[in-house]
């Protein structure tokens, strides 16, 4: 690990995103401290890791040793999502069904299934059998999670 913070302190993003992680968990004999996993997701985020940004949604989503804030939390989905994080397009979709917003659900699913993403092609099947997508919208899901 000592060479996962000589990479971070030099300003590798992955390693300070890494090194994010081992502070938030408490892993490979750190404390666990989610106030220093935060600055070290934030500052990753500004330098460009899309997981970095993944993590910051969910910690503000899920407000797990954070203070919640919903706001937050899509602004860093939605930076993640644009950089091609299927599973925080996802979350986006999840979101956008839980508030009612059922075409904006469909596009995150859509995009996200045709970036392999399984839960996502299983949302599009579930929207189609509560008739919020159609046969067409499956089809082209399935086609996308298959190539």
């Amino acid at each position: 690990e000592a060479m996962i913070q000589r990479r971070a302190d030099a300003g590798d993003p992955m390693a300070i995103w890494h090194l994010g992680g081992q502070y938030r968990f408490g892993w490979d004999g750190f404390k666990k401290d989610v106030a220093r996993a935060v600055e070290l997701y934030e500052r990753a985020a500004e330098l460009g890791v899309k997981e970095a940004h993944c993590e910051l949604g969910v910690l503000y989503y899920d407000g797990e040793d954070v203070e919640k804030d919903t706001s937050k939390a899509i602004r860093h989905y939605e930076a993640a999502a644009m950089r091609g994080h299927v599973y925080a397009r996802y979350n986006l979709g999840c979101w956008e069904d839980n508030a009612g917003n059922y075409d904006l659900a469909l596009q995150h699913c859509m995009i996200a299934a045709n970036m392999g993403c399984q839960v996502s092609l299983n949302c599009v099947k579930r929207m189609l059998m509560n008739c919020l997508a159609t046969k067409a919208d499956y089809a082209e899901a399935l086609r996308g999670y298959q190539s």
